[in-house]
């Protein structure tokens, strides 16, 4: 396959009569593609970014310099996160006509940008003690050291300009102008940034990218459905972020976001279309994070559920409580083998914690798992476990029992 074009690339492929991953000797295979081209390409006039580059445009060459100092200073002042001094722009302009003579005025703000992003004072957080500052002790960070701490934790990114001013003329400092600005910051889209961040952490909801649910058992889950997991818990962490709810609201909320795909996943009828949007949630075991396919399937295992998977993720995640690491050579757990009566996890557990070693930390994290036995390893609300009845009974460590994810709620 050959395709030619004075605007697109060429791609040519060479196809084989045999795959290396089939036994069919018919089945079509690629050995190799290339790509070449695009042919007497030209780069775009203007585009959005080139417009927040290029602040000028020189008339003429008698003001193409006044026009790269404009030009470089409006940069060095955003990548430096600071007021910029004439030395910091003598460097990048020597280089700014070094690129121009090589070619011109595009090429040598081109040339300078690059310095510019090599620079220690654009990749690195350069924070200086000040001469009075004794070891061991503390000090006030500067306005400008506290504008940049601020700007990568809200926004993961560089401040703005309304944060470099602020923190340029001292003002920062002022605890009304800060309370001010970390408003403004949170309500900035951008804001997003740091909420997904933290929740995919603290969760460890992330590894949602990672997971894969045994296809033989789970047919319908595809990467639709996982993405469509963790787009629900990042949005329903940020609406509590954002409209500042009460921690508990995390685990008793009743809404979440859901798209059609997620909507079909829970069972829940009457959600149309791939966008997202707040749903009213009236089934108790859904409420909250604990009700998160996302939650559910990175505290199991890729053909069943795991009890102490959910349980240590509570411990840890939820309680700040995590359990001591597992004794050396603990045996694993028995499958069912397809032949006999099948068993409950829960019955295979016990059997686990029969040992008196195990039993120990098993005290400590089974109840927190056993109430979410209903949720297969995908979030799906389920009543057996390969045939067995599921019984999500727990029994803590004062004697009191709770049964199901509402009974877990409440007790947390």
């Amino acid at each position: 396959m050959r395709i030619r074009s004075a605007s697109r690339p060429s791609i040519r492929t060479r196809s084989i009569k045999s795959s290396s991953f089939t036994d069919d000797a018919s089945d079509p295979g690629i050995d190799t593609i290339e790509i070449s081209g695009p042919y007497n390409g030209k780069a775009p006039a203007d585009s959005p970014s080139r417009k927040k580059i290029f602040v000028c445009r020189p008339k003429g060459s008698g003001d193409e310099d006044t026009c790269a100092r404009r030009i470089l200073t409006s940069l060095t002042r955003r990548a430096y996160r600071r007021p910029v001094s004439e030395v910091d722009i003598a460097s990048l302009f020597r280089i700014y006509r070094s690129g121009r003579t090589e070619r011109d005025f595009d090429t040598g703000i081109q040339r300078a940008i690059e310095a510019m992003l090599a620079s220690p004072s654009f990749l690195f957080h350069l924070e200086r003690d000040p001469a009075s500052a004794k070891a061991g002790g503390s000090y006030r960070l500067s306005d400008l050291e506290l504008a940049n701490r601020l700007s990568f934790f809200i926004w993961s990114s560089v401040p703005d300009d309304e944060l470099v001013d602020l923190a340029a003329k001292g003002r920062l400092k002022d605890a009304a102008v800060y309370e001010a600005q970390v408003k403004r910051m949170l309500a900035d889209p951008k804001a997003t940034r740091m909420m997904n961040g933290f929740v995919d952490q603290w969760l460890i909801v992330r590894n949602v990218n990672t997971a894969e649910p045994d296809p033989n058992l789970f047919p319908d889950f595809d990467d639709t459905l996982r993405d469509a997991m963790l787009k629900e818990t990042e949005l329903f962490f940020e609406s509590q972020v954002r409209s500042n709810a009460s921690v508990l609201d995390l685990l008793k909320a009743d809404y979440t976001f859901m798209n059609a795909r997620l909507a079909e996943h829970y069972g829940v009828p009457n959600i149309y279309g791939s966008h997202f949007r707040r749903v009213l949630v009236t089934d108790p075991n859904r409420a909250g994070i604990l009700g998160h396919a996302s939650v559910l399937m990175v505290t199991s295992y890729a053909h069943r559920t795991s009890v102490v998977g959910r349980g240590k993720w509570m411990l840890e995640n939820m309680l700040g409580a995590p359990p001591p690491s597992p004794p050396p050579n603990v045996p694993p757990l028995k499958d069912n083998d397809g032949k006999s009566t099948p068993k409950s996890l829960r019955e295979r557990m016990e059997q686990h914690r029969a040992n008196a070693v195990c039993a120990t930390c098993h005290t400590r994290i089974d109840p927190m798992g056993f109430p979410l036995e209903n949720f297969d390893p995908t979030g799906r609300w389920r009543a057996n476990d390969e045939g067995a009845p599921i019984d999500p009974v727990s029994t803590l460590l004062d004697g009191s029992k709770i049964e199901g994810p509402a009974a877990l709620r409440q007790f947390l």
